[in-house]
């Protein structure tokens, strides 16, 4: 099957786009966010943005895709083992997320955010159960399917929840946290059955 080529100029717009509406989400609630406020910020016309998204909800769902949750993806595909160091690891790309979105949105914007987080968390959380599902595949591939996906839904709540605990409730670094934590996590993979 022949790879079908994008035009580099609708890829550049889109982007240009996407961008757009992040810088004005920091501005504005979202509720408040026209196209007109998006088309400004990138210096395009309703058109264009027409024929790149349905509406605001369409570009938002988008983003958070392309954008926001590419950075974390990215640091999730390369481990081939559930062991500590992994789940180390992944809890620190989700507080260095967390830590992130806090500093990229002022105090006065948090507002604007709340629609995204929970889109933002869905989209993590099946990120996670995805690898989950595949290091456990490996690690017990005498188990069935569905315990697996059920131990992959268990592991990848229990760390992304972990990582929102530590970012609203905990008064401790992210390697205190996570070494506090570490023993109950692991105890659970060692001990996961299904």
């Amino acid at each position: 099957m022949k790879e079908v080529k994008v035009d580099p100029r609708i890829i550049r717009t889109r982007k240009l786009l996407m961008d757009a509406f992040i810088k004005v989400t920091r501005k504005k609630d979202f509720k408040d966010i026209t196209i007109k406020d998006i088309t400004d910020e990138a210096t395009v016309n309703r058109a264009t943005f027409y024929s790149h998204f349905q509406d605001k909800y369409d570009l938002m769902d988008v983003a958070i895709t392309e954008e926001i949750l590419e950075s974390i993806v990215k640091h999730l595909n390369h481990y081939d083992k559930l062991n500590e160091e992994t789940i180390v690891n992944i809890f620190f790309t989700l507080t260095e997320f967390h830590t992130k979105k806090r500093t990229e949105y002022p105090p006065q914007c948090k507002t604007s955010m709340e629609p995204f987080n929970s889109i933002i968390e869905q989209k993590i959380k099946k990120e996670l159960g995805e690898l989950f599902y595949s290091l456990l595949l490996k690690q017990r591939p005498n188990l069935s399917s569905e315990d697996l996906k059920i131990g992959a839904t268990m592991f990848s709540w229990g760390i992304y929840g972990a990582s929102v605990d530590w970012e609203n409730n905990s008064s401790l670094s992210a390697e205190k946290y996570i070494k506090k934590a570490l023993h109950f996590i692991i105890s659970e993979i060692n001990n996961f059955k299904g």
